[in-house]
């Protein structure tokens, strides 16, 4: 591979190096704050758009299925044209979209926003993160950035709701994209200045066939599961299911034939590194369902403002940030397959106490289990990106750094997608209600027991979705221990 050596020079621990790493976080924060920037905001956002149930799904995870879909294929290009110049691309992408989202009239105006942040989102991800090793060429010192950077991309997502609580507070909906501007713009400022330029010349050209069956595999599966979830399963549903797994099968089967694959398999047969996307996945998933399901908990069933939910999500996001920052250090002194089977297991067990939350109680579970599973999410999705990386030869990094940022997105829009279609589907099954609980509340006209019985319902469709979290929060587990094992 001959490299393109424009770049500035970066001593080590330089005043360059921090700059540049302070600026490539601003898009890591505002990409993964976007991911739940949404939850409080959705039953004010159903107030005023009058989104269908499957509607208000593909406005939460368009977003993330489209950063998922497009991860690899933009590291690829960052590689040919150049990381900066992508970085900078994307960051004007996102920010037009997220004016667009801000003032959308409709739902469909607000899904086709949030699919178009999701493009430029998968730009910014990728080329942040391989601009750290052009910033710190000392492999310790770019260990440690890259543990903040995954803090912060970790701790976004956490500290999205919460922030979103804040400005609904004081204003609409739709400032909950345009906090985007401000931070963007900074980076447009600043970026061309403190941050090298990368650009490798790849043999081979890009394989768009790949790209497109990567894509046509995802959201064909997705939809069929919200079909499901919303009407019920018919054979349309199945249908689809069927056709995104053919389309699913047909990629994984091109990217084995070619030379330069957009995915390289090969990458799998190692076990640290399928365990620490496993660990990614399952991990983010269950954080996606939990953030979601709660948010509209403290809402809809104990009648909390948006701002009062945002203040009782502080414990979790502070756990998730710090933890984050630690984790690295913590899988060195006790090893990260024992990091990881705890920090799943504590995820697992956060997720549970929310069996102790119901109609007329459990703030004081809510804290505690939040809490708890946001040590379990900080200390694993810490080690992901080094263990991932780690775990295969040098000249596949890049390959192993683009499944695992994958994997994340990938998780999170599963997530929404699989966990609260689960309890949107219990919560249907209750009785005769609206398909969303908020709109069942505004539907009822005052009617007491049905509220009651509907707030009932949606409680139930919680604890289903967070048990089947975490039950696949300690199959994980059992995965990280045995394949450990079967190491020695």
């Amino acid at each position: 591979m001959m490299t393109d050596m424009r770049r500035a020079p970066t001593a080590k621990g330089g005043r360059r190096a921090s700059l540049g790493l302070s600026v490539l976080l601003l898009p890591v924060l505002l990409v993964s704050l976007d991911i739940s920037v949404l939850f409080l905001a959705l039953p004010t956002l159903t107030v005023d758009l009058d989104p269908s149930a499957a509607q208000q799904l593909w406005i939460l995870d368009v977003y993330g299925f489209l950063i998922a879909g497009l991860l690899i294929t933009m590291g690829n290009l960052g590689d040919r044209f150049g990381r900066r110049r992508l970085l900078l691309a994307g960051a004007m992408v996102f920010g037009i979209a997220s004016v667009f989202a801000a003032f959308a009239p409709s739902a469909g105006v607000l899904i086709a926003a949030r699919a178009l942040m999701g493009i430029g989102g998968a730009t910014l991800l990728p080329s942040s993160l391989a601009l750290i090793s052009s910033l710190f060429p000392d492999a310790r010192e770019r260990a440690a950035a890259i543990g903040v950077w995954t803090a912060f991309f970790a701790g976004g997502s956490a500290v999205g709701p919460i922030i979103g609580g804040l400005l609904l507070h004081q204003f609409w909906w739709g400032s909950v994209f345009l906090i985007n501007i401000p931070v963007l713009l900074i980076l447009l400022a600043f970026g061309p200045f403190v941050l090298p330029e990368h650009r490798a010349v790849v043999l081979g050209r890009l394989d768009l066939p790949s790209v497109a069956l990567s894509i046509g595999g995802i959201l064909p599966m997705v939809y069929s599961v919200k079909r499901a979830a919303t009407e019920g399963i018919d054979g349309w549903a199945i249908v689809i299911a069927l056709i995104g797994a053919m389309i699913s099968t047909v990629f994984v089967r091109r990217q084995r034939r070619l030379d330069e694959p957009l995915l390289d398999l090969r990458l799998f047969a190692r076990v640290p590194f399928s365990v620490a996307i496993g660990a990614s996945l399952i991990g983010m998933m269950s954080l996606a369902g939990l953030s979601y399901l709660t948010s509209v908990y403290l809402q809809s069933v104990t009648g909390r403002t948006p701002l009062a939910a945002a203040l009782l999500g502080i414990p979790m996001a502070i756990a998730v940030f710090v933890c984050a920052m630690g984790g690295a250090r913590v899988g060195h002194r006790f090893g990260a397959p024992a990091t990881f089977v705890f920090a799943l297991l504590a995820s697992a067990l956060g997720n549970l106490m929310m069996l102790g939350v119901g109609v007329h109680g459990g703030p004081g579970w809510y804290l505690t289990g939040s809490t708890i599973a946001g040590i379990g999410y900080g200390l694993s999705f810490t080690l992901v990106s080094d263990v991932a990386v780690s775990s295969v030869p040098p000249q596949r990094a890049g390959s192993a750094v683009g499944i695992s940022e994958t994997s994340f997105e990938l998780g999170n829009a599963l997530g929404l997608a699989l966990l609260g279609s689960l309890a949107a589907l219990i919560f249907r099954s209750g009785g005769d209600y609206a398909p969303t609980l908020g709109e069942t509340i505004r539907k009822a006209g005052g009617d007491a027991a049905l509220i009651e019985s509907a707030r009932e319902s949606f409680v139930d469709g919680l604890h289903v979705a967070v048990t089947v979290g975490a039950s696949a929060l300690v199959v994980m587990a059992l995965i990280a221990r045995f394949a450990s094992s079967a190491q020695r």
